[in-house]
């Protein structure tokens, strides 16, 4: 039988973890809505709150995702985002939405989220969507109207229209502003550029395909 001194670490350990659980959650929040005031000059983590006696009806709704994308584009696809900075209401909220138009063989390319799981749902068409795991294992279904598929926090993935005719997908967030790193335009077309040794290392190729690849990406 174990004794009251070889429970006492665990139990400490127990109530250390919990308290550590409870520090780093969210807290709740303290007023029914907090409209983003985007032009505040204070800076915090997320946007100060509207005045109250300031927010209107037209702050808790977006009209965005009813507009086709346009698609005309080197990726074929177009997405139009529904976070707080183009729908103000959703401050504090922690959701958002996105519309993906994809047109016939474009792709909305692989890309992270790094604050936000995605969800997403397919209204029109056909899209291979998948997500590659921190253990380099590829996971991808071809999405049929009607069907979801879900990719973790963090990590890469894709959509790519497999159909003949242009594919409409909503993608849903756990967070108010999702973030975004598209993997190609973060690698060849950031600002200053990532030295091409670096790039030709990485990807073990000459450093003019890497200049090559750049100049694909130059506006």
């Amino acid at each position: 039988m174990e004794s009251h001194y070889t429970k006492r670490p665990f139990l400490l350990f127990l109530s250390f973890t919990v308290l550590l659980v409870l520090i780093r959650a969210d807290p709740d929040p303290l007023q029914d809505f907090c409209v983003a005031d985007l032009g505040a000059t204070v800076v915090v983590n997320g946007f100060p709150c509207k005045p109250a006696s300031g927010v209107t009806s037209d702050d808790f709704f977006f009209a965005g995702l009813s507009r086709e994308g346009n698609t005309s584009n080197i990726f074929g696809s177009n997405v139009t985002n529904a976070n707080v900075l183009s729908f103000p209401g959703l401050n504090t909220l922690g959701v958002s939405m996105n519309r993906v138009d994809v047109a016939p063989g474009g792709t909305n390319p692989p890309h992270s989220h790094p604050r936000a799981t995605e969800l997403i749902i397919l209204l029109k068409g056909r899209l291979l969507v998948g997500f590659i795991s921190t253990s380099n294992q590829f996971f991808s279904k071809v999405l049929n109207p009607g069907e979801m598929f879900v990719v973790p926090k963090g990590l890469i993935h894709f959509q790519y229209n497999v159909g003949k005719e242009k594919a409409l997908a909503i993608t849903t967030f756990d967070s108010q502003l999702p973030g975004v790193v598209i993997a190609s335009t973060t690698l060849f077309a950031s600002n200053p550029a990532i030295p091409d040794d670096v790039l030709a290392k990485a990807f073990q190729v000459d450093a003019k395909v890497v200049a090559l690849i750049k100049s694909k990406f130059e506006r």
